[in-house]
């Protein structure tokens, strides 16, 4: 567990931070947007990444959750957070065909180049020529 402030960092190990972070985690795959609106608005990083550098709106997305990406989104989280595999959220929306997860993301600014491979590459990769059109009119 990570976060971009520095100053974060002396809890990292705490079991019970762990814990909290790993629920905090599951409620992003799971799409629980008011409770994760809830954690965060209480002093959770929207931008909290795991051991994998996945973040709070890499999960959601993945999965599927357009309202729990919003959320994150309003509060702070970087729609273009690459993972440790450089991958984005967007990327990882467009090949999970989340298309409503895209629209969120491309509403709060995502870049459809940004990623390795990018989300405009993983539309054409599938044929999503709906996607690429959204992406190029940017």
């Amino acid at each position: 567990m990570t976060d971009a402030s520095p100053e974060n960092t002396e809890h990292a190990h705490d079991p019970e931070v762990l814990e909290l972070a790993g629920k905090v985690f599951d409620l992003a795959r799971q799409g629980e947007a008011d409770t994760l609106a809830a954690y965060v608005d209480a002093g959770v990083p929207a931008t909290l990444t795991n051991d994998k550098g996945d973040t709070l709106v890499m999960l959601a997305a993945y999965h599927g959750h357009a309202a729990a990406v919003r959320v994150l989104l309003e509060r702070g989280a970087d729609a273009d957070q690459a993972n440790d595999r450089g991958q984005t959220p967007l990327a990882g929306a467009v090949f999970k065909g989340a298309d409503d997860v895209v629209r969120v993301l491309v509403e709060y600014g995502a870049d459809p180049g940004a990623g390795t491979p990018s989300a405009v590459d993983t539309a054409r990769m599938f044929g999503k020529d709906g996607l690429v059109e959204l992406f190029e009119g940017k």
